[in-house]
């Protein structure tokens, strides 16, 4: 499977000419893996600590000392890997990438350069695309200097020595849109296999995009690098920028103007895509396999077990949950957004037995409540009840002791207060009234003078009886059950006790 063809992409049509343009797209991604320490050392890494106090001799280069590979990292690069559909290598090896840089303390970087531990695999886009990977290799992170503090650059290697995965695909995507779909696609395979939190505010997933266009039937054009881009929309929104420059710089016809091998940054203000150097200028990186470590064997027996520790994937959730539990395909894709969230449902609904009102009261009424500047957490983990709570609740609501504007009411207490739903049905009285002589009586009332309701439901129009539900509720304040209320009018009406 290869690239498709200039006759089947749709392309760009220049806006000035009308002529039709093919993007060449490929993506490179940088994937902090979800371990506790680092690569090659045991500092501990936890995001937004206090600079410079997640360091060992080890990340800061100090003389003398020696990198010893995580264990943990090379299982969860291995199982990203098998994820997305790759080859694992029994044998590769790790290398020296030099340069120079202030966040960089022994001025090399541990990578992974001709024999990396992964290639092949691929992404599947929403179209059903598959876009190829060329190879996934394992690295150490750089550290970050800090230039906005003034006339000095400080430098924090907290980061420094954080074990990173990076991505790189062929250049099979066609436009800003499937480079938004591959992402996205990306982050779920890296999510669901626990490789990864992806989170890119945090920092932990980082993509660079390269980019050229071309006439159909005419050789690609110059490939221009957009780099560090820190989100999906910001990838869409520059990706479409860099592609209209590139047309309309050919288009003028002035070589001058082509676009040349170069790295650019994207201003999310300005929304346009800026010089930051020349290919030409970049560094001849002297690459040589990195003395210190020896080859890394991966035997048959450790993949196997990193292929039985991979978990459910979220389309096999989603196909598990419509097939299996009965829900919507919607619903499955909303309840599998993300690992956290589809855990949180499984366990819902098996405490409740009803994966139905199980997906009804996240999807409508938890992630709801997520958004309301009145409950103070804003996400599922920072909740002060968990699926426990939650299934309690439904478990009141289906057994008729609450109503469904009860069980909300409830909910957004627990949500506030971590109390369990049975105690506030209690403090905030809004247990439902199943008294079935009390519920006859107030339904009695409602029937007095009704007489063209009571005649309509004799001639088998049962459904004109739901205009005396609402005076039953609210001669209850609320707390009758609905269901019951329905079930008492009807019975009075057709056995003639209606008075």
């Amino acid at each position: 499977m290869s690239r498709p063809t200039d006759d089947v992409v749709t392309g760009v049509v220049s806006p000035k000419t009308g002529q039709r343009w093919i993007p060449v797209l490929g993506i490179e991604v940088h994937c902090q893996l979800k371990t506790e320490t680092k690569l090659f050392s045991q500092a501990p890494y936890r995001f937004g600590a206090e600079p410079n106090t997640r360091i060992t001799a080890v990340c800061t280069a100090q003389p003398g000392t020696l990198p010893v590979l995580n264990e943990a990292a090379v299982a969860l690069a291995v199982r990203a890997a098998l994820a997305l559909g790759a080859n694992v290598a029994n044998w590769s090896k790790f290398d020296r990438k030099n340069y120079f840089y202030c966040d960089l303390p022994k001025g090399y970087q541990i990578t992974q350069f001709d024999q990396p531990y992964c290639t092949g695999g691929g992404v599947t886009l929403p179209s059903g695309r598959f876009v190829r990977l060329t190879r996934i290799h394992m690295e150490e992170d750089a550290g970050k200097a800090i230039h906005d503090r003034g006339p000095d650059t400080l430098v924090d290697l907290n980061r420094a020595g954080v074990p990173l995965i990076e991505i790189v695909s062929e250049a099979d995507l066609c436009s800003a849109q499937e480079a938004f779909d591959y992402l996205t696609s990306l982050k779920e395979t890296l999510q669901f296999a626990g490789a990864s939190d992806c989170d890119m505010e945090k920092g932990s997933l980082r993509c660079d995009v390269n980019i050229s266009v071309h006439r159909p039937g005419e050789k690609w054009g110059t490939k221009v690098e957009l780099k560090n881009l820190n989100s999906f929309r910001n990838v869409m929104a520059a990706t479409e920028f860099e592609i209209l420059r590139q047309i309309e710089a050919y288009e003028s016809g002035d070589p001058a103007r082509f676009p040349v091998q170069e790295t650019r940054a994207f201003d999310a203000g300005s929304g346009r895509t800026r010089t930051m150097r020349s290919k030409e200028d970049a560094h001849d990186y002297r690459y040589f396999p990195e003395p210190d470590l020896p080859p890394l064997y991966l035997s048959p027996e450790f993949l196997q077990a990193q292929a039985e520790a991979l978990p459910e994937s979220a389309p096999n959730r989603r196909q598990r949950y419509v097939e299996s539990m009965g829900l919507s395909e919607y619903d499955a894709g909303v309840l599998t957004a993300t690992p956290a969230l589809a855990r949180w449902f499984e366990e819902t609904a098996r405490l409740c037995g009803s994966p139905k009102d199980a997906a009804n009261w996240i999807s409508n009424e938890v992630l709801r409540a997520l958004s309301d500047p009145e409950i103070e957490a804003r996400s599922l983990e920072d909740l002060p009840v968990g699926p426990d709570g939650v299934a309690e609740l439904i478990t009141l609501v289906l057994s008729g002791r609450v109503n469904v504007p009860g069980g909300r009411e409830v909910l957004r207490a627990m949500l506030k207060t971590g109390k369990r739903a049975g105690a506030l049905l209690s403090e905030l009285g809004l247990e439902q009234v199943n008294d079935e002589a009390q519920l006859e009586a107030w339904c009695q009332e409602a029937l007095v003078g009704k007489d063209k309701v009571i005649a309509d439901v004799l001639a088998g129009k049962d459904k004109a009886v739901g205009a005396l539900v609402g005076p039953v509720m609210k001669a209850s304040k609320g707390k009758a059950n609905p269901q019951v209320v329905t079930e008492i009018l009807l019975r009075l009406i057709r056995s003639g006790a209606a008075s």
